[in-house]
């Protein structure tokens, strides 16, 4: 670098310090040379500018106005000398700055042509060239993989190529991909690689990744020698407005031009257009366009929804199947029966304020609860389990074979580079511990501990924060449940005090659903802006190292966001009530709320179809409604724009800019519903189906997103989808788990099972069949009116006549027992069958409280310490087994997913043998080579001496 460069650089620093002396600075002569982070440049005498080129009124050129330069990527800034808006010291620092980064640019090899906007005078766009010096010197740098020789591994076509080939887009518009091996370049072997053309043997993605890289670690100042470099920071500060690489053309009109390919229109017309929803992805063309991170994400998104497809069909068969036998279910037609619910007083479910209420109330809640709580839900939990490993697994399959096919097999090896960031910051001395050579480093290891401590505790602050959002809906549900209930007129058999599909349970739960998803989110658009302060903190070392970090904080606290009530509502909800006469209050202020009369699993499910249906609408008024309507005023703004022809670069500089994590978003939108089609899909087996519908538009958005709305994105190289899959294999295994304690807890398919095999024939029952009649009353309990407390005993109602006893949900002795209000035998019955239940599904052996006596003695001591109260010893161990036909099944759902896991391969013989053959022909080529240019030297040297043409081996003579 020159000194003039380097005077410039300093130059801007004690600018930044001296702003208030109206532009007077002291310049100062630096002892060091800076330079360049990679390559090198001749020294000259003057600081290095741009080429100034006036528009060629070509609208769709990709080149300088000579016609031969590629344009590889644009950066625009505002003059600076017509900039009124801000002091003249401000606008000539930065001046400065971007005059010692332009400079430096040229000095790394770029070329660079300036163009003054069409349609604002104040704007500049800088074109950016990479020559064929620096492409393959910045490529032999980041280990970049490049074609050796035409592959000749011949592909097998698989039986259902006859079905995909009716979906896929017709080869003659979207030309497949020759292939080739490659390995990474090197520019002392570039006669063995397959170059035909130099101006196309890079790629318009690969030049552009090249040139970013370089635009990264380009140095714009010095201070305190420590440099300042990168684009970034220089967007961050305002001095650039904008950096991108150019879309190829339109994306509704071709070019004519037989140099641009148009990929961008083909992918428009072809993938991106409505139209096209039916149609396979053009994956090949989305990696070589827009790079492999982004390839790899609709190769994800894409094999999900196929996967989905099997998912959403059986979901919908459960569903019809609960529809269609919900007219045969005794105990909703119990509850409609004027003889029996129509007889049955149902006690307040709040204290003084609340009503009495007839149980014929929640005959249509009843039948929707047969849809969803039968036993078709219960295969589909089953299934559910199996299904979610063998999406992951044959996912790992699949992404073993991109990784083949778009050469990121050893990616993370090769071609992963330090953060620009992370190399501002190194400024600490260590050693190495395995070469023992001083490494810099930018923290101690007390300092990374510290950073590491303070990004932690801004976690579990926000995470409490969410916590305790959720006790404030839940005081909202407790308070505003007691609002509903006083403000019904007290009328017990008319349906206008709680109409025939609105109860006050079913209100709160409704309006509590749309304030939670409201406050979900508040927080999630605070939180990601910490969860990125937090990790910009924590200085990663790696972009794949920075996206793994914000990946894990940002699913932690969606997951909490998200779910959490959910969970409440699934698991805790209605569990701790107490009875009428002795009901448990939460903060000592509030009576904890009980389920619907119709159950806590239909609660459920409204709370999952509202808060899955909204996270949709507001996703996709996001991600397509703002970047439209962001455009559209842009657009219209602009009313020079139809008058004058506009170039290119112009054209995508008024298009929205992409965000700094890229698809980071659609990942996480897309986990968050994976979490939902998995954990609770024992409540609502329409979810895959719900899922599989927005993912067949969220496809199309997403790509139609990026296509024509957005910037084109740098490309980047990414071997997978990075911590992502992790975390779907935790939710995996959590479903298991969640989904079984649905089934055991929320829903009442338990207690009609046990009710089914033991209490409705003798010795418990009256009925000489096994039969669900006569479950109703049998499940519940009979409360004496005078047994309220003075603080719940609700207002009198002189219409109740001679009636003295409500009834309430639980299992427990009636008035003049020897044990009222005590659990009965039919409720440890009911918890055993539960808790072995979950232990079958989660353990991988049948162990506690199964038929050993063992077992069951322990259970008998354990289960009352834990506040389960006294166990009947007339509860037979024996009879447990016959209360769960369905446990022993379900026993073997971890085993399947083990065995499935063991069996599946992550990686494919096929693909296994393809690489393994690359590898071997590679080494061969490349050795063969090497061998063949020395024997051809050695020949010649050899020759040489015979002759005694060379004299170097001679014997001189003085």
């Amino acid at each position: 670098m020159t000194a003039e460069n380097q005077d410039v650089l300093l130059e801007v620093e004690e600018e930044d310090e001296e702003e208030e002396e109206d532009g007077e600075v002291v310049l100062e002569e630096m002892a060091q040379t800076i330079i360049p982070s990679y390559g090198t440049a001749p020294d000259q005498q003057k600081l290095h500018t741009p080429e100034w080129a006036e528009f060629d009124q070509k609208p769709d050129s990709l080149f300088f106005n000579d016609g031969q330069r590629r344009i590889d990527f644009v950066l625009v800034y505002e003059d600076e000398s017509k900039n009124e808006n801000r002091k003249k010291s401000v606008n000539k620092k930065q001046m400065r700055k971007r005059q010692a980064y332009e400079s430096n640019l040229i000095s790394n090899g770029l070329q660079l042509e300036a163009t003054r906007s069409v349609l604002d005078e104040k704007l500049i766009f800088v074109k950016v060239h990479a020559p064929w010096e620096v492409l393959c010197t910045y490529a032999e740098v980041m280990h970049i993989k490049l074609p050796l020789k035409p592959s000749d591994l011949k592909t097998r076509d698989s039986a259902f190529n006859w079905f995909s080939r009716l979906l896929r887009v017709d080869e003659n518009i979207i030309k497949p991909e020759q292939e080739f091996f490659t390995a990474p370049f090197e520019k002392a072997r570039m006669s063995d690689f397959y170059i035909k053309d130099k101006d196309i043997f890079f790629n318009p993605a690969t030049r552009s990744r090249i040139v970013h890289f370089i635009l990264s670690r380009v140095e714009y100042a010095v201070k305190d020698n420590v440099k300042k470099f990168g684009i970034n920071k220089l967007l961050d500060s305002g001095i650039y407005k904008a950096a991108f690489p150019l879309h190829d053309s339109r994306f509704n009109r071709r070019l004519e031009d037989p140099k641009c390919p148009s990929e961008r229109y083909l992918l428009y017309k072809e993938w991106a257009h409505p139209l096209s929803f039916y149609k396979l992805q053009p994956l090949d063309l989305v990696r070589k366009y827009y790079g492999e991170k982004i390839g790899i994400y609709f190769a994800w998104l894409g094999f999900y929804t196929h996967m989905l497809i099997v998912a959403a069909v059986v979901g919908l068969a459960c569903f019809l199947y609960g529809y269609i036998t919900k007219d045969n279910c005794t105990w909703s037609q119990e509850v409609c029966d004027p003889n029996i619910g129509g007889n049955i007083i149902m006690c307040p479910q709040c204290d003084r304020e609340c009503t009495y209420w007839n149980l014929t109330i929640t005959c249509e809640s009843s039948k929707k609860l047969c849809i969803f709580d039968s036993f078709g839900t219960l295969v589909f939990a089953v299934f559910m389990g199996i299904w979610v490993t063998l999406f992951l697994e044959f996912w790992k399959r699949r992404q073993a074979e991109l990784e083949y096919e778009w050469d990121t097999v050893e990616f993370l090896e090769q071609e992963e580079y330090i953060r620009p960031e992370y190399e501002a910051q190194c400024t600490h001395v260590v050693t190495n511990e395995i070469t023992q050579q001083e490494e810099h480093v930018p923290y101690t290891a007390c300092g990374k501990c510290v950073r590491m401590t303070f990004g932690i505790s801004a976690v579990l602050f926000w995470i409490l924060l969410i916590v305790a959002s959720v006790i404030g809906i839940i005081i909202y549900r407790l308070s505003v449940f007691l609002v509903f209930s006083a403000n019904l007129p007290r009328h017990i058999n008319g349906t206008e005090a709680i109409q025939k599909y609105l109860t006050p349970q079913a209100a709160t739960s409704v309006t509590a659903s749309i304030i939670s998803f409201i406050i979900i989110i508040i927080l999630n658009i605070i939180y990601e802006k910490v969860a990125i302060m937090i990790t910009d903190f924590e200085l990663p070392r790696t972009q794949t190292d920075y996206e793994n970090s914000l990946t894990m904080k940002m699913f932690l606290f969606q997951f909490v966001n998200y779910y959490s009530s959910c969970f409440y509502i699934a698991f805790f909800k209605g569990k701790f009530v107490g009875y009428p006469g002795d009901p448990v209050y939460w903060l000592g202020k509030y009576r904890n709320e009980e389920c619907d009369p119709g159950g806590c699993l239909l609660e459920l499910t409204t709370q999952l179809t509202i808060i899955m249906g909204g996270k949709a609408i507001w996703n996709n008024i996001q991600e397509v409604l703002l970047p439209w309507v962001k455009n559209l005023i842009g657009r219209c703004c602009s009313a020079a724009r139809s008058e004058k022809t506009i170039p290119r670069w112009e054209q995508d500089y008024h298009l929205q800019p992409a965000g700094k994590l890229g698809l980071f978003y659609e990942y996480l939108e897309m986990v968050i519903q994976f979490g939902f089609v998995t954990l609770f899909v024992a409540s609502f087996p329409l979810a895959p189906l719900l899922a599989l519908v927005n993912n067949l538009l969220e496809i199309r958005v997403d790509a139609w997103k990026i296509t024509t709305q957005f910037r084109r994105m740098v490309p980047q190289k990414a071997q997978d989808i990075g911590a992502w899959q992790p975390i779907m294999q935790g939710i995996a295994i959590l479903a298991v788990v969640t989904n079984a304690m649905i089934i055991a807890f929320t829903s009442d398919m338990i207690p009609r099972l046990v009710y089914y095999w033991s209490f409705s024939v003798p010795p418990y029952g009256d009925h000489s069949n096994y039969t669900m009649k006569g479950y109703i009353n049998n499940t519940l309990s009979v409360f004496n009116i005078a047994d309220f407390k003075n603080g719940s005993k609700p207002v009198s109602f002189p219409w109740l006549g001679n009636q003295t006893t409500c009834r309430y949900r639980d299992f427990r002795y009636p008035p003049g027992h020897q044990h009222q209000y005590e659990h009965n035998i039919y409720y440890w019955h009911v918890i055993a069958a539960k808790l072995s239940f979950i232990i079958v599904m989660e353990c991988k052996r049948v162990g506690l409280c199964l038929p050993s006596y063992k077992y069951w003695r322990q259970c008998r001591l354990v289960l009352p310490a834990l506040g389960f109260g006294h166990i009947p010893s007339a509860l037979s161990p024996v009879s447990l087994p016959k209360h769960l036909p369905t446990a022993r099944r379900l026993h073997v759902i971890y085993c399947v997913k083990f065995i499935v896991s063991y069996v599946i391969p992550d990686v494919s013989q096929k693909t296994k043998s393809k690489i393994k053959r690359e590898k071997y022909l590679t080494q061969t080529l490349l050795h063969e080579n090497h061998l063949k240019v020395m024997k051809k030297n050695m020949g010649k040297i050899a020759d040489r001496i015979w002759k005694g043409e060379d004299g170097t081996f001679r014997p001189k003579f003085d």
